[in-house]
């Protein structure tokens, strides 16, 4: 049953970066599921298949090819099913742009990605223990950008 974990999903194509992924909440030792896809068009597939199960958070990189996160982003808050999907955008780019885009378009957090290890840890324990509630009502720019 779902609600008996924290159904995780993330959408990367650097495949080390799945890696430390899977494997810091691998030693969170939290009570979490993690799913992960190869690009945008994968992890649309899979949300629209009728089967799917819905994450509780998705992390979803932005520079992905076949299908960046923006698009991805943009389809998951145009179809009902998915909108309510917490969205943690999870990059390595810090630009205001991507920043302002992504806030605009209905994610709920955004995440640069960490340099390290510990860090990373640190990040994703953060936001699976987030009252997501908070987040998810009346979005709020000014806590959109985790920094830790």
């Amino acid at each position: 049953m779902q609600n008996d974990y924290i159904y995780i999903m993330l959408a990367d194509d650097d495949e080390d970066d799945r890696l430390f992924f899977t494997d810091a909440f691998e030693e969170l030792n939290m009570n979490t599921k993690v799913n992960t896809f190869i690009d945008g068009v994968d992890l649309m597939n899979y949300l629209n298949s009728v089967d799917a199960i819905l994450p509780n958070v998705l992390f979803l990189d932005l520079n992905m090819p076949k299908k960046n996160g923006i698009e991805c982003l943009n389809e998951i808050k145009a179809n009902d099913k998915l909108s309510e999907i917490a969205i943690a955008i999870y990059s390595t780019s810090a630009s205001e742009e991507d920043i302002e885009e992504t806030f605009v378009l209905g994610a709920n957090i955004y995440i640069k990605k960490p340099s390290d290890f510990k860090k990373l840890k640190k990040i994703l324990s953060e936001v699976i223990s987030i009252n997501w509630q908070y987040y998810t009502n009346g979005l709020n720019k000014d806590n959109f950008l985790l920094r830790i």
